[in-house]
């Protein structure tokens, strides 16, 4: 299998990947952000990642310039960097 996602910038999205649950995260957020994880790895163009509306795809600004970001739920989203049809530096963080 071909793989967009190329690294992870942080252990929360890495144990996601990997499907293990850990402490700080709730399981309904683990749930979701593997299915967006999911959906980035396959995407083949930043603009796959506007289906579903759901996602609400954004490029981030501030500290987090030149990132995009699908959202989770209200409080938790994945962020990456988009680098050559891939995804880099993918995190799950909460955002608030």
């Amino acid at each position: 299998m071909f793989f967009m996602i190329q690294t992870f910038g942080n252990d929360a999205a890495r144990s996601c990947w990997e499907r293990r649950f850990r402490k700080g995260v709730p399981n309904d957020v683990m749930r979701v952000a593997y299915r967006k994880l999911m959906q980035i790895n396959a995407a083949v163009s930043l603009d796959d990642l506007r289906v579903p509306p759901g996602n609400r795809l954004e490029a981030l600004a501030g500290n987090r310039r030149g990132q995009h970001s699908v959202r989770v739920n209200d409080q938790w989203r994945v962020c990456f960097l988009w680098r050559d049809g891939n995804a880099v530096d993918v995190e799950l963080v909460d955002y608030h």
